[in-house]
C-alpha cells in the first residue's frame, strides 16, 4: 500500500503507528495510516485485517505526577 521511500512500518510491524496519515477525520476521531491501520484517537487501532487492537496509552498525565509526589 506504502509508496514512500522509505517505506512506511507494515501494519504488523511493533512501529506501525509511525506510518504516514492518508485521511483523517478529527471529528469522529479517528485516521487512516499508510499501512492500512485505522488509529482511534484513544490510541486503539483497527489492521487491515479487522484485528484490533486495544488502547495502550499510559495513566493520565495528573494520574502520573499524583502518584510521583
Amino acid at each position: 500500500m506504502c509508496q514512500h521511500q522509505p517505506p512506511c512500518p507494515a501494519a504488523d510491524d511493533p512501529a506501525r503507528e509511525a506510518a504516514r496519515i492518508l485521511f483523517t477525520h478529527p471529528e469522529q476521531g479517528w485516521s487512516l495510516l499508510c499501512n492500512g491501520v485505522v488509529l482511534f484517537d484513544d490510541t486503539g487501532q483497527l489492521l487491515p485485517d479487522g484485528s484490533p487492537i486495544t488502547p495502550h496509552r499510559g495513566p493520565a498525565p495528573h494520574r502520573s505526577s499524583a502518584h510521583a509526589a
